[in-house]
């Protein structure tokens, strides 16, 4: 799925150019943390970290069925996911699209290879953090959603600002 790429000269540097959809792939692969924001039912945004993984053509994420974040998709499904440079340089990147529960065995074991190919030793290694997480995904023990982004926003920062906005039809 290629976006429709849009580069916003308003808000870049002079001499500045759009950010390659690629290096967008780039920096969500590279990146180990996440933040997500979804819907309260009073409507307050609820912002957690968390990890997250590309797929295919999406962005995946799991979660508890007790904890906030799933009890707020049940309710809306929107959100938007933030990953990126705690700098003043590098990439940030921004998904916005609607979080779908995913319970499809192979789709699940797709997305369970990903996290693990990503985090390695956090989720394979007995002692790791997240140790098991692959097979609990694989074997429906935690609730995981995809995110096929709707809107996407990359900000180069740096020497040179760049805002581009990629546009999924």
């Amino acid at each position: 799925m290629k976006p429709v790429v849009e580069f916003d000269a308003r808000y870049s540097s002079p001499g500045a150019a759009a950010t390659p959809w690629a290096d967008v792939l780039e920096e969500i692969a590279r990146a180990e943390v996440f933040w997500l924001t979804t819907v309260r039912p009073d409507r307050r945004p609820h912002v957690t970290p968390l990890l997250a993984a590309w797929h295919g053509d999406a962005l995946y994420f799991t979660t508890g069925a007790g904890e906030r974040k799933a009890a707020n998709l049940r309710g809306n499904d929107r959100v938007a996911v933030t990953t990126g440079a705690n700098a003043l340089r590098g990439l940030d990147v921004t998904l916005d699209g609607a979080a779908t529960l995913v319970a499809e065995a192979a789709e699940r074991a797709g997305a369970a290879s990903a996290f693990e190919a990503k985090y390695g030793a956090h989720l394979t290694s007995p002692d790791g953090t997240w140790a098991g997480l692959g097979d609990t995904i694989r074997e429906g023990g935690v609730q995981l959603y995809r995110v096929r982004p709707e809107v996407a926003f990359a900000f180069a920062k740096g020497g040179v600002y760049a805002q581009t906005r990629y546009r999924f039809v």
